[in-house]
């Protein structure tokens, strides 16, 4: 069998296979909630065969969305419709994960296709932005306010609310969003951190911020179910957030009981030179996994069954995240499994279509 179609245990849940579908952002609720648009897009790769699937990015609070159109779990209400998505995921044999996120001074801007930019807090549309320093990520941006000791219980707080919500919504992993530039990642690089109290400063104090949230998610997430955290590994940049502090902090989470370190790379300052390319990220899910022993998650422009396969068998990384190439096909899975030429269970709606697989 094929380590890409090799069942994994993460604490007391098994995926089917290592092709994680990617969190997206799909710029496509209101209020926060989930709709049809997310429970067709979610529910699609279902049905192609990912083993785990993350929603996009959903906002702890409506002050750290990105756009007014982010997906939400800042409210009881958002549950109902979340839930009805985890069901579908899970009846179809996926494992239904959800990213906790906090837009920090990247938020309150519009959708890509709404031009992408800042909306002033003045907006009726917008609102005043928060991160660990008053440092916009670029200059002509609102300045955010300086979260102090009050805004800082919020966050923790929020993060916590959020987990409980998922939990009752039925997910089975969670993953908090410490990467791209966004609030817990502005605390951690020392380009956007440039406090003086217990959050700013020397290398552990700017991973507190961090280590505090995963500590209140456990508060309410059970020990049997997965917890991820995603990271920029690097910030490109020099002076900021570097590989070295990534392996790091890697072995600090794993010592507190994260599962998996999820790993990408850049988001924090708009003019880092990011060498991209195919794979262009796995090096760093290598190194960490190499260095800590712990599980962690390669991403970034992996398109083909092969690279995938070549990445875990490899022992570079234990899963693969797709992003785009799930867009531009949802049945990635079902097609890789036949070059790999393993018999994937298909949808019975589907099995008419399933090609044969090749005898060797």
């Amino acid at each position: 069998m094929s380590i890409l179609f090799s069942p994994i245990t993460l604490r007391g849940v098994q995926l089917k296979n290592r092709l994680v579908v990617s969190p997206m952002c799909q710029y496509s609720s209101v209020d926060g909630f989930a709709n049809d648009w997310h429970l067709v897009h979610l529910g699609s790769r279902a049905v192609g065969g990912a083993g785990l699937i993350f929603t996009e990015a959903a906002a702890i609070s409506p002050e750290g969305r990105i756009t007014p159109d982010d997906l939400g779990i800042w409210s009881d209400e958002h549950v109902v419709e979340l839930k009805r998505i985890v069901q579908f995921l899970h009846q179809h044999g996926s494992v239904a994960g959800i990213q906790l996120a906090h837009a920090g001074r990247k938020a309150s801007h519009r959708s890509p296709w709404k031009g992408g930019t800042a909306i002033d807090p003045t907006e009726e549309s917008g609102w005043q932005t928060v991160a660990p320093s008053a440092i916009p990520f670029v200059q002509t941006e609102p300045v955010p306010t300086e979260l102090d000791a009050d805004g800082i219980q919020k966050v923790l707080t929020d993060f916590e609310a959020a987990a409980h919500r998922a939990l009752e919504a039925g997910f089975q992993v969670v993953e908090i969003h410490a990467a791209h530039g966004y609030l817990l990642h502005e605390f951690l690089s020392p380009l956007s951190n440039q406090r003086t109290d217990a959050y700013g400063g020397s290398f552990d104090n700017r991973i507190r911020l961090l280590l505090d949230v995963v500590a209140r998610v456990q508060t309410v997430w059970p020990a049997d179910l997965p917890l991820f955290v995603r990271i920029s590994a690097t910030d490109w940049t020099e002076g900021g957030w570097t590989a070295d502090d990534s392996v790091t902090l890697a072995r600090r989470l794993m010592e507190i009981g994260v599962n998996v370190v999820d790993c990408s790379t850049g988001g924090n300052v708009p003019h880092a030179s990011i060498p991209v390319g195919p794979g262009y990220q796995v090096q760093f899910a290598e190194r960490i996994k190499r260095e800590t022993s712990i599980m962690t998650a390669a991403v970034g422009m992996i398109t083909s069954v092969e690279q995938a396969e070549a990445i875990l068998s490899s022992g570079q990384a234990d899963l693969v995240l797709l992003a785009r190439e799930f867009l531009r096909s949802p049945y990635f899975p079902l097609q890789a499994a036949h070059t790999l030429n393993e018999d994937m269970t298909w949808p019975v709606q589907y099995e008419r279509a399933k090609p044969r697989l090749l005898t060797l």
